[in-house]
């Protein structure tokens, strides 16, 4: 059972139907509310697979406020990738042929109130350990922009056409009805780098300074008002010294 305190916050997988839907009220309030998505009647960001993955909550331990969740896909291997959330948007046909275990992250939010680097810090501890102890080789799954208007995050994109492509070993094609196709459209653009990171979801930040890597496309998703980039991370890939790190906070 996985159970991490650090600081002000602790991580821990959800137990039971009002763990979940503390989880699927706060990614109401991020990816709906927050991002100007139409509203669920419920005030719960609920879909098929939650009944498929574990869920991860860092609270402040405190109050007991919720402030960051998670969910957690585990596959066998690559073969199994077509079952994850992330298939509904690209083809995943050369990912099928990594042999390994594998975990699909999603539905990353934090509190929209909270600010504290601490809680993402967190966050990754607890994915750290878990990647360790199921023995994970690969950790993948979907980074949002908020808001579909490509223009804003030209720059953004232009950085990862540039530097964090996937290898075209495991570069999935285009699936979605409705992408942006950054690496071909600006594939003559250099990036303003501070733009760039200014632009750039946390979330994605984190993939990209451990040697993560992204499609080059975004898939434009009208229901939650993004677009998103589907990203991977080989761990055995992670530099020595960020494994270090996050192995620090799991401990």
């Amino acid at each position: 059972m996985l159970s991490l305190r650090k600081g002000r916050y602790a991580a821990r997988f959800a137990e039971g139907p009002e763990d979940l839907q503390a989880a699927q009220r706060l990614r109401h309030q991020t990816f709906i509310a927050e991002s100007g998505a139409a509203p669920r009647p419920d005030g719960l960001d609920a879909d098929r697979f939650d009944g498929q993955c574990r869920h991860v909550l860092v609270e402040e331990v405190k109050t007991g406020a919720l402030v960051c969740c998670f969910r957690l896909l585990p596959l066998r291997r690559g073969a199994e990738i077509g079952q994850s959330y992330s298939a509904q948007y690209y083809n995943l046909t050369r990912l099928s042929a990594f042999d390994g275990p594998m975990v699909e992250m999603g539905r990353f939010c934090i509190h929209p109130d909270w600010r504290d680097p601490d809680i993402l810090r967190v966050a990754w501890g607890a994915m750290t350990r878990f990647v360790d102890e199921e023995g994970v080789e690969m950790l993948f799954g979907c980074s949002s922009f908020h808001g579909i208007e490509a223009e804003r995050y030209h720059d953004a994109f232009a950085m990862l056409k540039e530097r964090h492509l996937a290898p075209k070993r495991w570069l999935p094609r285009v699936k979605a009805p409705n992408v942006f196709r950054f690496a071909r459209v600006l594939r003559r653009q250099r990036p303003d780098l501070k733009r760039a990171m200014l632009a750039m979801p946390p979330l994605l930040r984190t993939y990209l300074v451990m040697g993560g890597w992204v499609s080059d496309h975004a898939v434009v998703d009208r229901d939650l008002n993004t677009l998103h980039v589907f990203t991977g991370l080989e761990i055995r890939a992670i530099p020595p010294a960020r494994k270090k790190l996050l192995r620090g906070v799991a401990g």
